[in-house]
Parts: C-alpha cells; structure tokens; sequence
C-alpha cells in the first residue's frame, strides 16, 4: 500500500462523508454522533463523523483499494463496503456504544432505512473518488494487477 493510495482513500472518505454528512444534518442525526464523545453539538458530531470518514476510507484504501481498476469498480465495492458500515455501525457498534444491545431487529424501520440509503451513499463516493484519484495516476501495468 502506497501512500498515495492511502491519501486518495482519505479524500475518497471525506468526500463520502461530506456527503452523507449533509444528509445526516437533515434528518437530525449528527448530535447522537456527538454523543460518541459526550456531546450535544451538531457541530461536534459533524466533525466526529469526518474523523471516522476519513478512517473509513484509509480502511477503504487498505481492503479494497487493489480490487479498484474502473469507476465502476470503485462504485461497486464502495456500495458493497457501505452496506457493511451500516450493519457494523449503527445496527452493532454504535447500539453498544451507546449502553443498547445491537440492534438489528429494527434494521426495517424508517431511521435505519435512511442510515442505509445514507452509508450507501458514503460508498459510493468514496469508492469513485478513490477510483478517480487512483486508476488515472497508475501505471498501466499497476492498473492490470
């Protein structure tokens, strides 16, 4: 893993985040991010949901990043990978975090339905931004491997 592969998955995080962010911002969800420090600031929760973004596309770049050859690829394992945060966010860990047990049983309901339509969305863009930033800068040869 280069370290370019790992700036193209940070920005391909930020990205992402930026935007499911904003959604986030809509439905009133960033102060239950916020609570992950103690807090009650959307502001808190915005900038909490960036930190874990930009992880989250560093872990994007080291999993997947080799398997990213088209924009294609890129939107496809980016879906794929945000499907996985949703189950392991805010259906397991945040649950547990946060004193609940995990919560899969409501995995059909409104809010999680909308957390999903919304980590998709983070997938996607990280998965196309990395593709953007890293298949245009490889070596053919780097491309096919």
């Amino acid at each position: 893993m280069n370290t370019e592969n790992l700036k193209a998955g940070v920005v391909g995080g930020l990205a992402g985040g930026l935007v499911f962010g904003m959604l986030m911002a809509m439905m009133g969800m960033l102060p239950m991010i916020a609570s992950l420090v103690g807090s009650e600031s959307a502001v808190v929760g915005f900038m909490v949901h960036m930190l874990i973004s930009a992880l989250f596309g560093v872990i994007f770049a080291a999993l997947l990043g080799k398997r990213v050859h088209s924009y294609g690829q890129g939107a496809g394992l980016g879906a794929l990978y945000g499907l996985a945060w949703w189950v392991l966010g805010p259906l397991l860990m945040m649950p547990v975090m946060m004193g609940m047990g995990p919560q899969f049983g409501s995995a059909l309901s409104m809010p999680s339905l909308m957390s999903l339509l919304g980590h998709l969305i983070f997938g996607v863009v990280l998965g196309v931004t990395y593709a953007a930033l890293v298949v245009r800068h490889a070596p053919p040869a780097q491309r096919a491997s």
